[in-house]
C-alpha cells in the first residue's frame, strides 16, 4: 500500500506484501494473514478502506527474443483504476476493469537486462469524483455508491446480496508479447446458415510491426474439414475469408437436439509458410432469433426461436460466483453449471452488476447447451453519456462482443439491467436533473456496436423492457417483465395474476443452508435477529419480509431451526407456484429467468445454491418445477383446472388420474383420462374432484410418474397429524441410504443432512409424501454419523412439526432404527 485510507493500518503503509497473478488486494493480504476473511461475521464492516487506498504491484520480468520487431506489455485486465510502469516510465493507463490493455514498452524496455515493471492502482472513489466533475455531476443509484461512475463490477460496492468489497489488483494475467511482422489483433467469425450448409465468415483484424513489413501475408482458415486462404496485402488492415461447410450438424439448447462443435483454426503466415499468429475456437452453427412481433392480442411477445424452433426458457439469473473472481475456478464454473443442467436449466442470463465471464464459462455453457442471455454492464442507476465515459463503454463493448460471438450458445445481447425502469420508478439518491442517464448508450451506442461486430444476433435495450419507448418499460403485456412487487409486499400466490410474455426476473428470499449459515456466523444463540444474521441479510427489509411472507401461510416459528426450515420452503413454494403457473401459460407466456442462480458469499438471498455451493431446498423445487413433463394444478376464474406439459420432443401418451385423499391415507372419488399431450405444448382440462373436507383431504393429479397436490386451506387452517413420519439410516459406499416412511401426510419432508455433517449433500428435498409411502434418501458424507443423529433438532423436518408445534403439540419423531 503506499498511500491508505484514513482507517488503513499504519503497518501495511509502503510494505511489501507477495501477491499471486491473476489476484487482488484482499486476496492477497488474506494469504499473508493480514485480512480476516470479509465473508465471516462483520469483517467486512472494518475493510472498507482497501478500496480507498493506493496500491502498487511490482515485478521484474526478463528480456524477450533480442530480435523482436515489437515488445508489448499485455495486461489482460487491470481492477481498476491503473498506471503502468517500465523501469520507472509510465507507458499507459487503464481504467476499465473490462477491457484488456497493450502498452508498447520497446522505447522503455532494457533488451539485455532485467525490466522493472510496476502497476499503481488509485482509489476508484477519487476516480469517481474526477469523472462526475467531467460530466456534470454524480447520478444517483439505490445504494449511494459512485459504481456508475467507473467501469468497473458493480457489485463490488454491495448490492442486496452482496457485501461491500472494492478490490483493486491485476485480475488477469499480466505478460510480454515480443513480436515481429504482424499479428491477429482481432477475429470475428460471422457464423450462419444456408439451407444445410454452414457458413463462416471470418473477419480478422490485422496489425503490422512497422515498415519492414512483407508486403503480402497469408490468412488461413480451417473448418469442418475445409479450407480458405486469402492474400493479406499491405493496405489491408482488416481482411474477410470465408469458409462453406457442407452438411453441418447444427448445434442445440440442451432438450432440443446435440451440442455439436467444430474446430475453428485461423492462421497469420508470411508466404514461405511460417506462422506469424493463430487464433482458435469452438464455433457451432445454429440459427437463433428473438420474435418480439405483436401477437393477436396486440401484445409484444418475447419467445427465443433456436433453429426454427420456439423455447419456453427455463431460466436462472446469474451474478458473480464469487466477490474475488480469481478464485473462480474452472472447475467451480462447471460444477456450478452442471447444477444448473441439473435443475433442468437451459437459459443463464449473466446479470448486467457483474462480469464479462471468462471463456471458460461460455465453453462450458457451449458443451453443456445452455443459452446465455448476456447483458452488458450497466445496472440499476443513471450513468453519463458524455466523454471521456462513453469513450471507455464503446472501446469495452467493441471488445467484449468480439471476445464472445464466436460462442454458439450465446443468444442475445442486453443493454442493461433496469436501468429504463428505475429512471420512471425509483427515488434515485441523487437526483439527475437535467443530467444525462445512459439513454444514448442502450438506444444508440451498444446496438450500433453489437449490428457491426456481430450482426449475427439480436440486441434488447434493457431488461425489463416493453419493445417501445412508447411504453412502460415494465409493462406486463409487452416484452420481458421484472416481478419485485409480490417479493417486496405480497403473497407469493400473486404471480398468478400476471401473464406477461417473458418473466426475465423473479425471486423470493431463504438464508443459505444451515452449515453455510453456521460457518459464517459464530453468533450464540443464533436467532433470525442476531448481529451475524443480520449482517447477512443485505437487503433492506428483508428478514421483515421473510416473516411477512411466513405470516401468510405457516404459525409463527417455534425455533431458529423452525424460522430456517420455514423460510426455505417458503421460498421452494414461490418459486413453484411461479413457474407452474407460466409454463402452464405456454405459448402466451414464453419463459421465466429464476433470480437467481448461485450466490457470491453466504448470505440470505434469492439464490437456490447458497454461497458454500450448497443446494437449497429451492433448487429441488426448481428442478421438479423445470422437468420437460409436468402435472400441476391451476386455480382459474373458472375453477381447478388440471394442467399437463410436455416440453419433451415427442408427444406424451398417458393416464391422468385425479383423485382425493384424506391425511392419513383414504381414498376419495377418482376419475381417469388417457390424453394425448403433443411435443412442446400444454393440454388444459378442468378437475373433475371435490374435496369433502378441505382441511383434511388433498387433490391429486397423477400422470405416469408425474403428480401435482392442491391443498384448498394454508397450512394453519389444515388438520396435519403428529408425527407423520418415521426414518431409519443405514450405510452404503459414499454415505447413508436413509428411508422415510409415512404414517399420514407428510408436507414439505427435508433431510437437513448438514446439521449433521456440513460436507453431506442430500439428493432430494422439498417432497411431500402420502399417508403409507416410502422414499429412499441418497446423502454423499464422508462423516462418521452417531446413532440418534436424525433425531437432533431440526434434521428430519416437516411443515407438520411446525403447525402442530404451533398448537400446543409435541413434532417428536418416533425412536429412529439405525
Amino acid at each position: 500500500m503506499l498511500d491508505g485510507a484514513h482507517d488503513a493500518p499504519k503497518r501495511l503503509q509502503r510494505r511489501a506484501i507477495p501477491a499471486t497473478v491473476p489476484g487482488c488486494v484482499h486476496t492477497d493480504l488474506m494469504a499473508a494473514e493480514e485480512l480476516s476473511d470479509p465473508y465471516l461475521d462483520d469483517n467486512e464492516e472494518r475493510q472498507h478502506w482497501i478500496g480507498r487506498s493506493t496500491w502498487e504491484y511490482t515485478t521484474t520480468l526478463t528480456a524477450p527474443t533480442a530480435d523482436a520487431e515489437r515488445i508489448d506489455l499485455v495486461a489482460e485486465g487491470l481492477d481498476t483504476i491503473a498506471t503502468v510502469f517500465v523501469n520507472g516510465a509510465p507507458v499507459g493507463v487503464s481504467r476499465n476493469m473490462h477491457r484488456s490493455s497493450r502498452f508498447d514498452v520497446r522505447d522503455a524496455w532494457r533488451s539485455q537486462d532485467v525490466n522493472a515493471v510496476a502497476v499503481r492502482f488509485d482509489s476508484v472513489w477519487d476516480e469517481a469524483d474526477r469523472i462526475a466533475e467531467l460530466v456534470g455531476g454524480h447520478r444517483g443509484g439505490p445504494y449511494g455508491m459512485p459504481y456508475n461512475m467507473v467501469r468497473k463490477m458493480a457489485c463490488n460496492f454491495g448490492w442486496d446480496w452482496g457485501p461491500t468489497l472494492v478490490t483493486a489488483g491485476i485480475w488477469k494475467p499480466l505478460y510480454i508479447h515480443a513480436w515481429s511482422t504482424a499479428r491477429l489483433q482481432r477475429v470475428r467469425p460471422l457464423v450462419t446458415i444456408d439451407a444445410e450448409d454452414g457458413i463462416v465468415q471470418v473477419r480478422a483484424d490485422v496489425e503490422r510491426a512497422g515498415v519492414n513489413a512483407p508486403t503480402e501475408l497469408l490468412l488461413r482458415v480451417r473448418i469442418g474439414g475445409q479450407e480458405t486462404i486469402v492474400n493479406v496485402g499491405l493496405e489491408h488492415e482488416s481482411i474477410d475469408a470465408t469458409v462453406r461447410v457442407p452438411d453441418v450438424q447444427r448445434w442445440y439448447p440442451r432438450g432440443y437436439g446435440e451440442q455439436t462443435l467444430y474446430d475453428c483454426e485461423v492462421v497469420l503466415e508470411k508466404l514461405d509458410g511460417s506462422v506469424l499468429d493463430s487464433w482458435e475456437r469452438r464455433l457451432g452453427f445454429r440459427e437463433v432469433d428473438v420474435d418480439t412481433s405483436t401477437d393477436s392480442d396486440g401484445r409484444t411477445q418475447f419467445t427465443f426461436v433456436v433453429n426454427g424452433e420456439r423455447v419456453f426458457a427455463r431460466g436462472v439469473n446469474w451474478i458473480p460466483d464469487d466477490c474475488f473472481p480469481t478464485r473462480v475456478t474452472p472447475e467451480r464454473y462447471r460444477d456450478r453449471l452442471q447444477q444448473a443442467v441439473d435443475a433442468n436449466v437451459d437459459l443463464i442470463r449473466v446479470w448486467g452488476g457483474g462480469l464479462y465471464e471468462s471463456d471458460t464459462f461460455y465453453n462450458i455453457c457451449d458443451e453443456l447447451g445452455i443459452l446465455v442471455w448476456q447483458d452488458f454492464l450497466f445496472a440499476c442507476a443513471a450513468y453519463p453519456e458524455e466523454e471521456p465515459f462513453r469513450s471507455e463503454v464503446e472501446a469495452e463493448a467493441r471488445e467484449v462482443v468480439a471476445r464472445l460471438m464466436p460462442h454458439p450458445s450465446l443468444v442475445l445481447w442486453n443493454g442493461n439491467n433496469e436501468n429504463n425502469w428505475g429512471l420512471f420508478l425509483w427515488e434515485l439518491d441523487i437526483p439527475i436533473g437535467d443530467l444525462s442517464w445512459g439513454e444514448k448508450l442502450y438506444s444508440e451506442l451498444l446496438p450500433a456496436v453489437v449490428a457491426e461486430v456481430d450482426p449475427t444476433r439480436a440486441y434488447w435495450v434493457s431488461s425489463p423492457w416493453s419493445g417501445s419507448s412508447d411504453l412502460p418499460p415494465n409493462d406486463p403485456n409487452h416484452g420481458n417483465v421484472h416481478i419485485w412487487d409480490v417479493w417486496n409486499g405480497r403473497d407469493y400466490t400473486a404471480y398468478r395474476e400476471y401473464t406477461p410474455p417473458f418473466v426475465s426476473e423473479f425471486g423470493w428470499q431463504a438464508p443459505p443452508n444451515w452449515s453455510t449459515l453456521r460457518r459464517a456466523v459464530s453468533d450464540y444463540p443464533l436467532t433470525p435477529e442476531s448481529p451475524g444474521v443480520a449482517h447477512h441479510q443485505k437487503a433492506k427489509g428483508g428478514n421483515g419480509n421473510l416473516m411477512r411472507g411466513l405470516a401468510f401461510h405457516f404459525p409463527e416459528p417455534a425455533s431458529t431451526e423452525d424460522w430456517h426450515h420455514l423460510t426455505q420452503i417458503n421460498q421452494a413454494r414461490a418459486l413453484t407456484v411461479g413457474i407452474e403457473h407460466w409454463r402452464a401459460n405456454w405459448p402466451r407466456t414464453a419463459g421465466t429467468i429464476v433470480w437467481q442462480l448461485n450466490d457470491c458469499w453466504p448470505v440470505a438471498s434469492w439464490a437456490v445454491i447458497d454461497g458454500d455451493g450448497k443446494k437449497k431446498p429451492a433448487w429441488h423445487a426448481l428442478r421438479r418445477a423445470y422437468e420437460d413433463r409436468l402435472v400441476t394444478i391451476q386455480d382459474t376464474p373458472e375453477g381447478l383446472e388440471i394442467v399437463v406439459i410436455n416440453q419433451d420432443s415427442t408427444a406424451w401418451d398417458v393416464t391422468l388420474t385425479q383423485r382425493a385423499s384424506s391425511f392419513d391415507g383414504q381414498s376419495g372419488e377418482t376419475f381417469s383420462d388417457v390424453i394425448t399431450v403433443p411435443r412442446r405444448s400444454v393440454v388444459r382440462l378442468p378437475a373433475k374432484v371435490e374435496l369433502d373436507d378441505p382441511r383434511s383431504q388433498v387433490l391429486i393429479a397423477e400422470a405416469g410418474e408425474h403428480r401435482a397436490l392442491w391443498f384448498a386451506e394454508e397450512d394453519t387452517e389444515l388438520q396435519y397429524q403428529p408425527n407423520p413420519i418415521s426414518a431409519s439410516f443405514a450405510p452404503v459406499a459414499d454415505g447413508y441410504e436413509v428411508v422415510i416412511t409415512a404414517r399420514s401426510l407428510a408436507r414439505d419432508v427435508v433431510f437437513h443432512a448438514d446439521r449433521i455433517d456440513p460436507h453431506a449433500e442430500v439428493d432430494d428435498a422439498g417432497f411431500t409424501m402420502l399417508a403409507g409411502e416410502t422414499k429412499k434418501l441418497h446423502v454423499r458424507s464422508p462423516a462418521m454419523w452417531p446413532q440418534n443423529a436424525l433425531t437432533a433438532a431440526g434434521v428430519l423436518a416437516t411443515v407438520n412439526d411446525a403447525v402442530i408445534v404451533a398448537r400446543g403439540a409435541s413434532a417428536d419423531l418416533e425412536p429412529v432404527i439405525s
